[in-house]
């Protein structure tokens, strides 16, 4: 009985979209009487339900097939690039514009700014679209986002699509020295870099 359960158990475990190969692997470890159960399952499945196990007979179909879809959708998503070299220069002349004079780290965190409002649902959902969003930079306002980067701002904008590098989580930054707008202010500011005060 404790056999029979232990085939249901794994199988329902191998047949999860998030599925490691590990669990497939321990299968093969079943005894005679596990693999019985197994294939019986196997053809209990109702292929109108479960079109994609339809083409399966036996225990060794399913092993082969599962890890080889999930990896071929692994690396799908891989080879598609998130952030294209059009955002990349888009978001280096931001950078540029923006934090002239600061350090690598103040660049990051302005890339950082940029990069955290694409993935906020209260700002648009692209870098460009976020740029270029109504008196958001003054950069754009100014003309100066028109001006090639330096060779330091591209290089942060590499790190800053790097999500292992973040700097800060901030949505906001500006200069206390020489911001106007009140409402900025009002701000939680989370941290300080150079001439910026990074908020959310």
């Amino acid at each position: 009985m404790k056999s029979k359960f232990a085939a249901i158990a794994a199988f329902l475990i191998c047949m999860l979209p998030a599925a490691r190969i590990e669990h497939a692997q321990a299968v093969m470890l079943f005894s005679k009487k596990d693999k019985q159960e197994m294939e019986r399952l196997l053809q209990s499945l109702d292929p109108e339900q479960h079109p994609s196990f339809s083409h399966l007979t036996d225990e060794k179909n399913f092993i082969e097939t599962l890890p080889k879809q999930d990896v071929e959708e692994k690396e799908e998503k891989e080879d598609s690039p998130e952030i294209t070299g059009e955002e990349k220069e888009l978001l280096s002349r931001l950078v540029h514009a923006e934090a002239k004079g600061e350090s690598f780290k103040g660049k990051v965190a302005v890339a950082n700014v940029v990069l955290n409002r694409v993935g906020d649902g209260g700002f648009p959902d692209s870098i460009k679209s976020v740029i270029y969003q109504k008196n958001a930079f003054e950069p754009v306002l100014n003309g100066s986002i028109n001006r090639k980067p330096d060779r330091e701002s591209v290089e942060a904008v590499e790190v800053a699509v790097d999500h292992d590098k973040k700097e800060t989580d901030a949505l906001y930054f500006y200069n206390p020295d020489i911001a106007t707008d009140g409402w900025i202010k009002t701000r939680k500011v989370v941290e300080r870099i150079g001439n910026h005060v990074f908020a959310i």
